[in-house]
């Protein structure tokens, strides 16, 4: 998971601070979430995903699917 985070950020050439900006947390923080040293909350996870319209599954390495799921009605 830390690992596509990241891949992530980098193929949309952001840094980490962009993402800590948009999460409205501090770039240590932000890092500590792509090293692995802290475990990320549901709600960051579930923003991560919106930001790079993914799914949650895809993030935690469930799927290799990077599409977002279809909602439902």
């Amino acid at each position: 998971m830390y690992r596509r985070i990241r891949d992530l950020r980098e193929d949309h050439d952001l840094f980490q601070k962009d993402i800590a900006a948009y999460l409205q947390c501090s770039q240590v923080s932000y890092s500590h979430y792509e090293l692995g040293k802290r475990d990320i909350p549901t709600d960051v996870l579930i923003k991560l995903a919106s930001f790079y319209h993914t799914s949650t599954d895809y993030l935690l390495g469930l799927t290799d699917v990077r599409e977002p799921y279809a909602r439902a009605r």
